[in-house]
């Protein structure tokens, strides 16, 4: 997507990176319903309607800045709501309730890969639609493959902490809570000391796995 100008960038990117951050909140709150806590529908977070979801820093500015200036694109959006003391085996199902946002996420980058599939071979025919799936496509498959690498992530509050917490002894678990208010100062530091690179290898073999499954 190097040859795209700013403004076609961001519309190229703007559908994925929506989807992927509302489907992988809806996620959450749908798991939480089904393990027995409604909270999030409660609320009216089990919405498609992506302006129930969108944190102008996480979704909009941060996402935005990435893409223009390049680099590991990741966003979030405002947290569901999850009632830790009204889940039917709490520790399990906080544990399942974290997992579905970054599952959701794979699964869409599957999805998007089907798209970019499509448009790969519509290209030759029909330019005109064929070229804007591949690129959406591709956007949707780094966009979600990032997400949902980034989110397994076992530090506060990222997904991949509570998943973490609910296999481990409860003072652990307890230890690592503790620990969310300072989280997105650790998250940031180990950005700075090159984090990414670290994923990256990660996300290349999910992303080149995905390609290999649509014949790319």
């Amino acid at each position: 997507m190097q040859d795209l100008n700013t403004v076609q960038l961001l519309v190229v990117l703007a559908p994925p990176l929506l989807l992927a951050i509302t489907l992988h909140e809806v996620a959450h709150g749908w798991v939480a319903l089904r393990c027995g806590d409604p909270t999030a529908q409660s609320q009216g977070r089990l919405s498609l309607n992506p302006l129930r979801h969108i944190d102008p820093v996480g979704t909009v500015l941060v996402p935005a800045l990435l893409a223009i200036f390049g680099g590991f694109i990741f966003g979030w959006a405002k947290p569901v709501p999850v009632n830790y003391h009204r889940l039917r085996q709490p520790k399990r199902d906080m544990a399942l309730v974290a997992l579905a946002g970054p599952g959701t996420n794979l699964i869409m980058a599957l999805g998007w890969g089907l798209i970019m599939a499509i448009g790969y071979h519509l290209q030759a025919g029909m330019a005109w639609l064929g070229e804007p799936l591949l690129l959406m496509g591709g956007a949707g498959v780094n966009v979600n493959v990032m997400l949902g690498v980034l989110n397994l992530v076992p530090i506060p509050p990222l997904d991949g902490s509570r998943v973490l917490a609910g296999a481990l002894p409860n003072r652990i678990g307890e230890a690592m809570a503790r620990m969310e208010p300072y989280g997105l100062i650790i998250l940031v530091a180990l950005m700075a000391m090159g984090l990414f690179n670290v994923l990256m290898p990660m996300v290349n073999s999910i992303r080149h796995f995905i390609m290999t499954l649509f014949f790319f």
